[in-house]
């Protein structure tokens, strides 16, 4: 039997929730098939079998807080494992009998098992149909809020769960023990969602997921720490366009991925940074950081909030490698998939608020960068051009930046680089 074990998480990063079980016992597993999903406060990781098996035993429940090195389940190597069924589990016949009351634990006998294998074996189908049978009464609670109830004189059904699936969680207990609800006061039940629908009050509560917490965190840390100062410009985008409707077909052709703005803007900041490496550096107490590569973060939008992968040596790539990696980036970050190296060592960050309809805005910094680049959505205008006036598509661009670092006429000048670089794309491509 082998152990299923939380891995290193990478560089900070000590703990995580076990978010989804992917398999349960009985499950026959292939060879790094995801067993489960844990959730950092960077991205969401999943923890692959080691082996051909079949899942054993589930030592902690979704919900739960894991540290490095915390063994979280049981796995059996080998393709017969499927038809084993866990001895632990069943204490006796009497105690599968006897009518539990609602959220107690149930132990479970498999001498009650249904066999359909050869030689009236168990099959894995017959296992999770008997565990899926009592899944809701096994399963109430976690092992850590099971061993808190049971020193607590409680039951699962005493408490307000929150968890996964509508478990009881450590924390569940704890709160109920801190604050017990008045007597005669019936727990709330969690919704399938683990969303909280109080009684009459016309509000919902959900857990906040710990990336959701990070973000949080290190807005707020931006916000205290920098001195943030945004300052504005706007782009005529007619040459970009009639440059991407040309050639769009043919490149998406040659280099199988779609030609978008991005890139653009990418080699637009490329270019801006090496005018005034101010807005690509950092400001620590003691020293100023200039980079010498452009690495770019790019803000997606993911079922868990705002992530911000990075595209490395933005300075040396063409425009085909920065949007396939970009491509690549985003289904990672709506699949859940993103790994910690992928979100670090950015060095200036672009957000483009513009897919959703924004206007304008003042994005805030992602520390420790001193800038960050705002799209924003093209709307056509009138301009006035040479002294007529002119429908042109025209998109606002902000950039916020670290006054700490970054002087006003520093940050107009980089903005103003940038504009230019977009309004005449063939001079990025000339380096000129």
């Amino acid at each position: 039997m082998t152990d299923v074990v939380v891995p290193s998480l990478g560089e900070s990063v000590s703990e995580a929730i076990v978010a989804a079980w992917l398999k349960q016992p009985g499950d026959p597993v292939a060879v790094d098939e995801p067993l489960v999903e844990l959730e950092t406060d960077k991205a969401t990781v999943e923890i692959g079998a080691p082996s051909a098996g079949v899942m054993t035993e589930l030592l902690v429940a979704e919900g739960d807080t894991v540290e490095v090195g915390t063994v979280l389940a049981k796995f059996t190597p080998g393709a017969g494992a499927a038809a084993s069924v866990p001895t632990d589990i069943a204490p006796s016949q009497a105690q599968l009998e006897a009518v539990p009351e609602p959220g107690a634990r149930r132990s479970l006998d498999p001498a009650t098992v249904r066999r359909s294998g050869p030689d009236d074996s168990i099959t894995g189908d017959d296992l999770r149909e008997f565990l899926g049978e009592h899944r809701a009464v096994a399963d109430g609670e976690g092992p850590a809020a099971r061993k808190l109830l049971e020193e607590s004189g409680l039951s699962a059904r005493d408490v307000r769960a929150s968890g996964p699936g509508g478990r009881v969680t450590k924390g569940d207990v704890q709160g109920h023990l801190a604050n017990p609800p008045a007597v005669g006061t019936a727990p709330m039940a969690a919704s399938p969602a683990a969303g909280v629908l109080a009684e009459d009050s016309g509000e919902e509560r959900v857990r906040t997921p710990r990336i959701r917490k990070t973000i949080a965190r290190r807005l707020k840390e931006a916000q205290n720490t920098a001195a943030i100062l945004t300052t504005f410009n706007e782009v005529d985008m007619s040459a970009v366009m009639a440059l991407r409707k040309r050639y769009k077909e043919k490149f998406e052709k040659k280099h199988g991925v779609r030609l978008g703005f991005t890139s653009f803007f990418a080699k637009a900041v490329v270019a801006a940074a090496a005018e005034v490496p101010a807005v690509n550096g950092r400001f620590e107490e003691d020293e100023i950081v200039y980079n010498r590569h452009v690495h770019l973060a790019m803000a997606v939008s993911a079922p868990t909030g705002l992530m911000v992968p990075v595209i490395p040596h933005c300075e040396a790539k063409s425009f085909a490698q920065i949007e396939t990696e970009l491509a690549e980036l985003a289904a990672r970050a709506r699949d859940g998939k993103l790994r910690e190296d992928d979100m670090t060592g950015g060095t200036f960050t672009i957000s483009n608020g513009g897919v959703f309809g924004s206007l304008l805005s003042t994005p805030i910094l992602n520390r420790p960068q001193s800038g960050i680049l705002g799209l924003h959505k093209i709307q056509d205008r009138p301009m006035a051009v040479d002294g007529e006036v002119k429908i042109l598509p025209m998109m606002y661009l902000a950039l916020s930046y670290d006054h700490r670092i970054v002087d006003g006429r520093d940050a107009v000048t980089f903005l103003v680089k940038v504009k230019e670089s977009i309004e005449d794309p063939q001079s990025m491509m000339l380096d000129v």
